[in-house]
């Protein structure tokens, strides 16, 4: 890895409203599945730190919860965990869509920014889904709302001018040595990954009756020659869910199994025998002890 007087690193935080792309975006840059994306909102929980290596220098990518009006336990740590993040990284991301309808969603998070010194890129997401001209009207609006350092549109689902993002991405960054090795793509635990990929894929497949009641933990990864053992529990928070997620004749826990298993192994690069097994937890959004125990820890510092 190249380190010179040149190099430069740093960390940038992907924030905006639920549901507006962040987490496929950064899969995007890091060129590797880290994120679970879901039609859902607030799939993304927990602080998901990903790390992009060039030769020109690393940046250290922190997925934030979506920031918007908490109403429960869990909806208070999410929001205190993207707000406490914009003051400790180096430079923010806001992604927006390209619209010239700023909701209060938008002027929620444009009340935090205008609070904050740290450089703004607004990034305008889904650029494939409309004409150019409406992505100029988007760039002017918003414009007039806060300060940006720069504007960027981008595709994150297509890439396109992905590039360009992180070129301005690295323009606000400190000179400086690496933080992780080259190879280093995340700082989450093999667990913690293959516990959001069986999550994502039971949002995907379940019906708007389970919104985000739904918790994965790993029991256990038990490694054999080319194969890994993995046992793993839906936590649910209603009897009715259980019976949901489990199916007719099991038919839905073996989807929710079966879609999980390729990501899994390709991950691992190695085969997976995937065990799921659903549990009923009342309420555990609201649980301060539950929340710890699914890995929800409110009390992480950055560096």
């Amino acid at each position: 890895m190249m380190e010179s007087t040149a190099y430069k690193s740093g960390f940038a935080t992907l924030i905006g409203r639920p549901n507006v792309g962040k987490s496929t975006l950064m899969n995007r840059l890091i060129g590797q599945k880290i994120a679970i994306t879901s039609n859902k909102p607030q799939t993304t929980r927990n602080r998901i730190q990903t790390v992009y290596t060039s030769e020109e220098g690393q940046i250290v990518f922190l997925d934030t919860p979506g920031i918007h009006k908490a109403k429960n336990k869990l909806g208070n740590y999410m929001v205190s965990v993207a707000q406490q993040t914009l003051s400790e990284v180096d430079v923010i991301l806001w992604l927006v869509e390209p619209t010239t309808f700023i909701g209060a969603g938008e002027r929620h998070i444009i009340e935090q920014l205008n609070k904050t010194k740290t450089p703004v890129i607004l990034v305008i997401n889904k650029i494939d889904t409309v004409k150019k001209e409406e992505v100029l009207k988007c760039i002017q609006t918003y414009r007039g709302e806060c300060d940006f350092a720069e504007v960027v549109p981008v595709s994150a689902l297509k890439g396109g001018n992905t590039e360009e993002l992180l070129k301005c991405i690295m323009k606000y960054l400190p000179y400086g040595p690496a933080f992780y090795d080259e190879d280093t793509i995340t700082d989450q635990p093999m667990r913690q990954i293959v516990a959001e990929l069986i999550r994502e894929k039971a949002l995907r497949l379940l019906s708007d009756e389970i919104p985000h009641g739904v918790a994965v933990t790993i029991e256990s990864m038990k490694y054999r020659e080319n194969i890994v053992d993995i046992e793993a529990t839906i936590v649910c928070e209603r009897e009715s869910h259980k019976g949901i997620i489990i199916g007719k004749g099991g038919g839905m826990l073996k989807a929710i199994g079966s879609k999980a298993r390729p990501e899994i192994e390709d991950l691992l690069e190695m085969q997976a025998n995937l065990q799921l097994w659903v549990k009923v937890r009342k309420d555990w959004r609201d649980s301060d002890l539950l929340l710890k125990n699914f890995g929800y820890n409110a009390k992480e510092d950055l560096r």
